[in-house]
């Protein structure tokens, strides 16, 4: 464990985790998560993140000791949609795990990244390098992996702000009725099985838009777009307006009509602002020929 201690000395009120997410380089929410595991204290004190800190405050931090995996670069095939020196753009394929984890210890995409990438990010520590967001095993599409800190930091700002856009298409089970909606629910672990999510009277508010593409007999594709980034949030909030995602065996029906390895759920669309350049910069990602085969087969 490793401790940093620091002391507040400006007037001006400022949040726990501005002050960290600077004074640590980490992305807010990674303090976040030191809050909440009870990582930091103000004045001893355990807080929470939105404290907001005054003059005088003394901080204490215990920086959990990350195990070193040793992380091979692995010549996993990639698809690099796009990459310079700050930063790449991946079309991830079905299949494929961002990053190590609980029961995962090589062959993914950090590991494909090692392999291809010259330089990735460190300020998700040695488990995550270069990973700003992610995307599901089983979803398919499109991310932003950061080469340096600068590029991080920025880019996690912009999925912190809302202005980094994401949008999704979907295969969904029924015909849904209306053209467009938002849904606007909170988000928790599922009191019946803490490996999921569900929608809940508390947790973490989700955002997400949807738009109907086109609907089939039994069938609709639609367009999803990410107000908000908590984990499954898409294919929680299908399940929750009664038309789960085809494919998704933990949150739609588990037997399916297609034999499929994972959901219809693809990440298309991906927009942001360059952090060197200052510009917009689009890019999608065509559906996967599964994805193809199956819309194919509704015509």
């Amino acid at each position: 464990m490793e401790k940093k201690n620091f002391q507040i000395d400006k007037e001006n009120s400022v949040r726990v985790d501005v002050f960290l997410s600077e004074k640590l380089e980490y992305t807010r929410s990674r303090v976040k998560k030191l809050c909440d595991d009870g990582c930091v204290f103000v004045n001893g004190k355990q807080v929470k993140a939105n404290k907001v800190l005054k003059d005088g405050d003394i901080i204490e931090t215990t920086l959990p000791e990350v195990k070193n995996l040793d992380l091979e670069p692995e010549n996993i095939p990639l698809d690099i949609v796009y990459q310079d020196e700050d930063l790449a753009v991946i079309n991830k394929p079905q299949g494929l795990t961002v990053h190590a984890g609980s029961g995962t210890n090589g062959s993914t995409l950090v590991n494909a990244l090692l392999y291809h990438l010259d330089n990735l990010s460190g300020i998700n520590g040695v488990i995550r390098p270069g990973i700003v967001h992610r995307i599901d095993k089983n979803t398919s599409g499109l991310l932003v992996v950061a080469k340096n800190d600068v590029s991080h930091l920025a880019l996690a700002k912009q999925l912190e702000d809302k202005t980094c856009h994401r949008v999704y298409l979907a295969l969904l089970e029924g015909v849904v009725k209306q053209d467009k909606g938002r849904i606007d629910t909170f988000i928790n672990r599922s009191n019946k099985d803490r490996t999921k999510m569900a929608v809940t009277d508390f947790g973490r508010q989700a955002i997400t838009d949807y738009k109907v593409i086109k609907r089939y007999k039994e069938h609709t594709l639609c367009e999803f777009s990410l107000k908000t980034g908590r984990t499954h949030q898409i294919r929680v909030h299908a399940k929750h307006i009664g038309h789960p995602v085809v494919g998704d065996k933990e949150y739609g029906y588990k037997n399916q009509k297609f034999k499929l390895e994972g959901q219809l759920l693809h990440a298309y669309k991906l927009e942001f602002v360059h952090p060197t350049t200052g510009e917009t910069v689009s890019f999608t990602a065509p559906l996967p020929d599964y994805f193809e085969k199956v819309i194919k087969s509704l015509k």
